[in-house]
């Protein structure tokens, strides 16, 4: 009975996403209208990586998917941080959710054939917790990669700061510390920044703007705060020395805390195995004795 109805609701879904697929719902006048009379947002400076097979393979599935409001916005900006299309990531969490779906169906027909099945009711059940747990798991992923990256451009942040305090006090200006400064990093971080300069410099912007967004798009509120910052030393002419060594500190306490965080949590979760093993050890040096208390009752 319960595996009668996974399999229902299962057909149930797949006809409403195929329906859903092959006549999409028109958005509504008023949203149209909006549309017309919005102002273009500028274009993001973050790049995203070029598509594979996979976006091929679950390309079908990504209007149904996009139809339901995913991703939220938090995964937009984890997966604008990561570099990964929102179609890509949808076409992902489909394609594993359907092998998750088909697998344990597959090796079901090759236990029938060994004649050692579990049967179909374990097999449904399995599928579908499976094609579940391939359809989180992207987001899980995104989620992971987006933090370490944004970790390592605060960490990387922290440096710029400094080396452009020390082009200010050299006497350079805001336009030439900025870009000097960018120029002598490497790395992830500091390729966006570049990114961001150049951007400013193609679309005849200030660089604190282009600034500005970068940090709005990697959710990084000290890049923002940075920008703030150097624009009233671009525009007003204000002394920013003090607080931009203010700022340099405050990340690499921040990262202190956060790298001793990890590290604690890190032994916590080695101490885990040690008291598994040292209960398995208990048990099994007890049970024999308890076994022979237990017999002579």
């Amino acid at each position: 009975m319960i595996g009668t109805l996974l399999w229902g609701a299962g057909l149930g879904v797949g006809l409403w996403a195929l329906a859903v697929y092959a006549f999409p719902p028109r958005p509504p006048l008023r949203t149209l209208i909006d549309r017309l009379h919005a102002t273009p947002a500028p274009q993001p400076i973050l790049a995203t990586a070029p598509e594979g097979w996979v976006l091929r393979l679950g390309g079908p599935f990504v209007k149904p998917l996009a139809s339901l409001g995913l991703p939220s916005a938090r995964l937009r900006s984890d997966l604008a941080v990561t570099g990964k299309s929102i179609e890509r990531h949808l076409a992902d969490k489909a394609t594993l959710a359907l092998t998750g779906l088909v697998l344990p169906v597959l090796m079901n027909l090759v236990l029938i054939v060994a004649d050692i099945a579990p049967g179909w009711a374990l097999t449904t059940v399995t599928s579908f917790l499976v094609a579940l747990g391939g359809f989180l798991l992207p987001d899980i992923s995104v989620r992971q990669e987006a933090a370490r990256r944004r970790s390592l451009f605060r960490h990387a942040l922290s440096s710029y700061l400094n080396l452009i305090r020390v082009l200010l006090a050299g006497g350079a200006g805001v336009d030439g510390a900025l870009s000097d400064a960018v120029s002598i990093g490497k790395g992830w971080a500091f390729q966006q920044l570049r990114r961001a300069l150049v951007t400013a410099k193609l679309t005849r912007t200030t660089p604190w703007s282009a600034l500005s967004q970068l940090g709005t798009e990697l959710d990084v509120r000290q890049l923002t705060e940075l920008a703030a910052s150097v624009s009233l030393a671009g525009t007003e002419g204000a002394r920013v020395r003090a607080s931009l060594v203010a700022k340099a500190a405050a990340l690499r306490t921040r990262e202190l805390t956060d790298a001793e965080g990890e590290a604690q949590a890190a032994t916590e979760r080695m101490s885990l195995p040690v008291v598994m093993l040292f209960a398995g050890f208990l048990i099994f040096v007890g049970f024999p004795a308890l076994a022979s208390v237990l017999g002579a009752m």
